[in-house]
């Protein structure tokens, strides 16, 4: 995950060229799946799309339907809190992403890694 997301680690600095699809899908992908891992789980589901969408956060099962609890963002936008260049509060406030439900709060798992700027 680490080298995924450092491949596109010059876009989350400056914002420049959108990488090609294949390293973004990639950076995004496998960040969903670290966050699978270290937050187990099926109550939260979180959805970058076109991406990628999981489920984590122990809690009730969800099974059928739109989940209660829900988080959606952008590519740029989750890949800048996973690397903590964004915080979850300050994503929140600028409406950067949704989050709905009482357990779609992801800040105590983020960042997922680090990656030093380009």
């Amino acid at each position: 995950m680490r080298a995924a997301v450092a491949a596109v680690g010059p876009w989350l600095d400056d914002g420049g060229a959108q990488p090609a699809r294949p390293a973004l899908a990639a950076a995004i992908r496998l960040s969903l799946r670290t966050l699978e891992q270290i937050a187990p789980g099926n109550s939260v589901e979180v959805r970058v799309p076109p991406f990628a969408a999981v489920q984590c956060v122990a809690g009730p099962r969800h099974t059928r339907g739109t989940p209660p609890n829900v988080v959606e963002t952008d590519p740029r936008t989750w890949l800048l809190l996973a690397t903590g260049r964004l915080t979850w509060a300050d994503a929140v406030e600028d409406g950067r992403l949704t989050a709905s439900g009482t357990r779609s709060d992801l800040s105590s798992w983020l960042p997922l890694v680090r990656i030093d700027a380009a």
